[in-house]
């Protein structure tokens, strides 16, 4: 039925009907200010190497671990998560992004889920198993639990004054 309906609507944009390929997809799916994005990009000879989709590091003489450290060491607050801060994908990630927000601070953050290496090279840094993973000022602090209960004790607010105070001073 769906394919029917797609050809009777591509036949009607170019006139032609749709063809359907039993080529292998490469997927991903974003979703951005509510929006889903999805990239679907043919694994065949027609796609131009320029056009597919590129691990950064996979080329390049940094190593993750390096990426972690300068990741760790340039921002003030550094979120290794499952998804993004606009749109965590998991529940202990999204509570972590909700508790720092609250404190109004400049929020850098991975997704853990585009790169199962990084994954493993910040597990390796911080020799801890789960994610989310926070640092603050370079110290890692630990998961969404542990910023929950610094921020019920207000040990929280003191870690993250200075941080704050800078941010109001640039503004």
């Amino acid at each position: 039925m769906a394919r029917t309906l797609s050809n009777i609507l591509l036949k009607g944009i170019t006139g032609s009907p749709a063809k359907c390929s039993n080529r292998m997809q490469v997927s991903a799916l974003s979703i951005q200010r509510g929006m889903r994005y999805s990239t679907t990009v043919p694994n065949d000879l027609d796609t131009h190497d320029d056009f597919k989709p590129m691990d950064k590091f996979q080329d390049s003489a940094t190593s993750l671990k390096d990426v972690v450290e300068q990741d760790i060491k340039e921002n003030p607050v550094m979120i290794y998560m499952k998804g993004v801060p606009e749109f965590p994908q998991c529940g202990f990630s999204s509570l972590a992004v909700r508790v720092l927000k609250h404190y109004n601070v400049p929020l850098s953050a991975r997704n853990i889920l585009e790169n199962a290496e990084l994954k493993s090279a910040v597990k390796a840094f911080s020799h801890w198993p789960t994610f989310p993973q926070i640092f603050i000022k370079g110290e890692f602090i630990g998961g969404s639990d542990i910023i929950l209960n610094m921020h019920q004790s207000g040990e929280l607010k003191e870690k993250l004054k200075n941080i704050a105070a800078n941010q109001e001073k640039s503004a």
